[in-house]
């Protein structure tokens, strides 16, 4: 069941989107060469709380840490470690959600530590593109679900990417993970209910350098591009309003 929010409820998880993009906003000067994984968790996990906000992940369904962080050709659900060091060039996908007395933002970034090849950056930038052509549809007069998929599906194709077909977008607000599924591909097969005043939604393209194929470590969390290429990770949380769409993520 999609649950509608009311303009009372949209206000409270507005409040705590833009808490996690001014998280965000401070990673994208803080994630430098030589530091962990663990050190960007740590570095979440505080500033969080010290805004009276609760870590969303943490322990939700078992995930032991403040962030999913996945390097290079991990796609989503990196687990933050000591061992895993940031280098030059990597590309860094942070996603977290913040609850705020019960209300829950998602939201990820794939950040470029320094200077890194053409190639790599391409895929981010492709990304990132394909995340706002992806909102731009869902805030189009009389728009489906699947209208969101087939943006982004279509832009990330024309560049040769393989888009991630096993995880996808999905509801927010009063839980993690709500209904709707957002898929970043079109499908027959697939529900395709229209989008509606009081519809919240996180909607997050995955996009690989290779193939779309994927595979799960065996630590059951972190998912991985099949081929080992890298992998790009951009996610915002909107809100469908009185007033039209808005993009809740921003600082």
């Amino acid at each position: 069941m999609i649950r509608l929010k009311t303009e009372t409820q949209i206000a409270e998880i507005r409040e705590a989107c833009h808490l996690t993009a001014e998280l965000m906003h401070n990673l994208s000067s803080y994630i430098q060469e030589g530091m962990s994984t663990f050190d960007i968790d740590q570095y979440c996990y505080q500033f969080i709380v010290s805004h009276k906000g609760i870590p969303a992940f943490l322990n939700y369904e078992g995930f032991p840490a403040t962030a999913c962080i996945s390097v290079n050709e991990e796609i989503i659900h990196g687990i933050p470690s000591k061992k895993r060091i940031i280098k030059e060039g990597d590309l860094v996908d942070v996603d977290l959600g913040i609850n705020m007395n019960g209300h829950f933002s998602d939201m990820s970034r794939t950040f470029v530590v320094g200077k890194t090849n053409d190639e790599y950056q391409k895929l981010c930038d492709v990304t990132e593109e394909s995340l706002r052509l992806g909102i731009e549809a869902a805030s189009m007069k009389g728009a489906r679900i699947q209208d969101i998929g087939a943006a982004v599906y279509k832009h990330a194709r024309k560049h040769g990417y393989g888009v991630v077909r096993d995880y996808c977008g999905h509801g927010v607000g009063l839980d993690v993970h709500e209904e709707p599924e957002i898929p970043n591909y079109t499908s027959s097969y697939l529900p395709n209910p229209r989008i509606r005043e009081g519809m919240v939604l996180a909607i997050e393209p995955m996009i690989n350098l290779g193939t779309h194929k994927v595979k799960l470590l065996t630590n059951d969390w972190t998912v991985v591009t099949a081929d080992g290429l890298p992998s790009a990770h951009f996610e915002d949380t909107v809100a469908i309003t009185k007033h039209g769409l808005e993009v809740l993520t921003v600082f």
